[in-house]
């Protein structure tokens, strides 16, 4: 990668003085047909500032803002005057897709007369996205090497018809697949970085869909990508992404649970058992039966054990990991030298060799991290956890994921970049501190920036705290809380977006409620996300109910939408064995766990959620949270000075009032 700010130092008056940012901005206003809005032309200086002077940027843009436009202006205009390109990483496709299939083509006609080339974009996702052509051709009718022999009507049939797209698209993404695939079927059609070959070893090297995306995104002003990918390309020995020398980083909240995820492996009996069954495919049988033993050790074991952290390794479990692991190491070594002439004689085979030899190792690593954590006696040395952890299957597998990411993040990732991180949530308690220490950034390091929202918040909403109620406790909502949500829903007329804590909790109130209610209440998991947004948000008297995707994910303006009820606050699972290390460690160094860890968590979910309710300068409603601990308990304070400034009662006669004057005007207008 490029040096970052000492490699930027001598052409920075260079650059300032080539392109205005302001000028730039109001171009791309008007032609997309926008209003001036003074966050969003601050927040454009500021990123247009870091990316010369070389400084990391925070910027909090509240929903409004315009902050795709406030970073695209800035970055394409840098990435024209320094020659260079410029990552945009997002968390999530929707966001991904609204970059390219939207903003950028748009951006790119407006700003032609002002930059004198049209500005260039590509995307870039990683490799476990696109179709592995070898993978295909080993098996395109789904027999034993892809799948288990009880699916293969299901999945056979599955990657039978991925086999026969992957002979007709362009592009080999999986997101441009017209028909779902469940994500254990689509694993046994892709590789991830670490098993693939590398495309001057694979037959398929000049069609391969991921390396096409690669030279795309080779030569072009901006690379819109995934926080997965940033941490791909900082893991990996060999780079990834593109030359650059600044990154963006969009929905910069969820970098570091992104992150966190690419580094964390699992091992189970299933895919140890799959592993010696292309194993034995490639003909070397006789060695394989050791690995079946191991592998059918390892199921038994795990079995027993409680679905919870690893803090101790019996002696037999240990004997058991080394067994696994000492067998992974002879078939790696049976399997990673092919005999002479196979590459020229079968291509294919010599292909899956190098791909499965990787896969292997990969496995053999995992284990690796697993023994590591045991061997570790100082808490403090500790850098993975391990638990145990049940699929959807109810096979149960070890899991290993790293302590912090804080290293990763601001030691290699933002090592030789300048880091611009943007998030309508990023403060917690009023200020950015924590998240800065979960990017492994001082206060010193990084400058921030809250450009607000164009919204009234005191004006428009209302937070409302159910400080009479009773404290939540375990099990169903109380009858207490379901009257309460009642009484909201009526005063309201429907029109509410019910955020819960779980799963079960959303599903209960449905049932409790359907009958107390004259609307109709839709729940998460009665449909995908998509349908059930757009039904609730063509019916103004519906209810939506759902969990964690429905806090961050919905964007429904207008009179569908005029209560955001929150049934508790959402700290993370106490049994959550990551986060309940995580918590500990932060406790063992002296600082509180439940406030750095749990309190942060909770409060930057919180904003998400109470986010939902103004999404338009005309919406108006209340934000209704039923745990009374948000006014009662001491962290109450952080968790509020997190949410928006919305004026705030706990007089529950108060909001339905409020309520119930809004359903009217509603109803008069419409």
């Amino acid at each position: 990668m490029k040096e970052s700010t000492p490699g930027k130092t001598s052409s920075t008056d260079d650059i300032s003085g080539s392109f205005d940012t302001q000028q730039l901005l109001a171009a791309a206003v008007q032609a997309l047909g926008g209003a001036p809005r003074p966050g969003q032309q601050q927040m454009a200086d500021a990123v247009a500032n870091a990316c010369i002077t070389g400084k990391h940027l925070a910027v909090q843009a509240g929903t409004g803002t315009g902050k795709s436009l406030g970073y695209l202006v800035p970055a394409v205009a840098y990435a024209q005057a320094a020659d260079t390109t410029v990552i945009v990483s997002t968390a999530t496709i929707a966001l991904q897709r609204q970059l390219v299939d939207r903003d950028l083509p748009r951006l790119a006609k407006a700003l032609v007369p002002h930059l004198g080339r049209t500005p260039t974009f590509a995307t870039l996702k990683g490799r476990n996205n696109y179709v592995c052509l070898q993978r295909i051709s080993a098996d395109p009718e789904g027999d034993a090497a892809l799948v288990e022999e009880a699916d293969l009507t299901y999945r056979g049939k599955l990657i039978a018809k991925i086999a026969q797209w992957a002979q007709e698209t362009e592009v080999g993404d999986r997101d441009s697949l017209d028909i779902s695939v469940p994500d254990d079927v689509w694993r046994q059609v892709s590789v991830t970085g670490k098993e693939c070959v590398g495309a001057s070893r694979c037959a398929f090297g000049e069609e391969c869909f991921a390396e096409l995306a690669r030279k795309q995104a080779s030569d072009v002003d901006v690379v819109v990508t995934n926080h997965a990918m940033l941490a791909i390309d900082a893991l990996a020995e060999n780079q990834v992404l593109p030359e650059h020398d600044v990154i963006i980083v969009d929905e910069a909240h969820e970098l570091e649970g992104r992150i966190t995820q690419v580094a964390t492996e699992r091992l189970s009996a299933a895919a140890l058992e799959a592993s010696a069954k292309r194993v034995k495919q490639l003909g070397a049988g006789s060695i394989v039966q050791r690995l079946v033993d191991a592998a059918e050790d390892f199921g038994q074991q795990v079995a027993e054990l409680p679905l919870a952290r690893m803090t101790e390794f019996p002696e037999d479990q240990t004997q058991m990991l080394s067994a696994v692991q000492a067998s992974l190491q002879q078939v790696h070594a049976a399997i990673s030298q092919s005999p002479d002439g196979e590459r020229d004689n079968d291509p294919e085979t010599f292909a899956e060799r190098g791909l499965l030899s990787a896969h292997i190792a990969e496995q053999q690593a995992t284990c690796q991290r697993i023994l590591d954590v045991h061997e570790v006696d100082d808490p403090a040395k500790q850098r993975d956890v391990v638990w145990v952890e049940e699929d959807s299957l109810g096979a149960r597998g070890l899991v290993v994921a790293p302590l912090s990411v804080a290293g990763l993040i601001g030691s290699t990732m933002m090592a030789d970049s300048t880091a611009i991180l943007t998030s309508a949530t990023l403060t917690t308690g009023g200020n950015f501190r924590a998240v800065g220490r979960s990017w492994g950034l001082r206060s010193s390091a990084f400058t921030t920036l809250d450009v607000g929202t164009p919204f009234t918040p005191q004006k428009s909403g209302i937070l409302y705290v159910a400080k009479h109620l009773p404290a939540p406790a375990r099990g169903d909502l109380s009858p207490e809380v379901l009257d309460e949500m009642a009484r909201l829903i009526m005063a309201a007329g429907g029109r509410t977006l019910g955020l819960f804590s779980s799963k079960r909790a959303a599903v209960y109130a449905k049932q409790q409620l359907a009958d107390r209610l004259p609307f109709d209440i839709l729940v998460q998991g009665d449909d995908s996300i998509g349908a059930l947004v757009e039904r609730f948000a063509n019916d103004e008297n519906a209810c939506l109910f759902g969990t964690l995707t429905l806090w961050q994910g919905v964007d429904v303006p207008g009179p569908s939408l005029s209560l955001v009820l929150i049934d508790r606050i959402p700290f993370p699972r106490p049994d959550d064995p990551l986060l309940q290390a995580r918590q500990q460690a932060a406790d063992a160094a002296g600082r509180s766990g439940f406030m750095e860890v749990a309190a942060t968590h909770a409060a930057l979910l919180l904003a998400q959620g109470a986010g939902r309710l103004l999404r338009h300068v005309d919406d108006k409603g209340v934000v209704a949270i039923l745990d009374s601990r948000l006014a009662s308990k001491r962290y109450g304070s952080f968790l509020l000075a997190s949410l928006p400034d919305f004026w705030r009662t706990t007089d529950p006669s108060i909001c339905e009032q409020a309520l119930v004057r809004l359903r009217r005007a509603y109803q008069q207008t419409g």
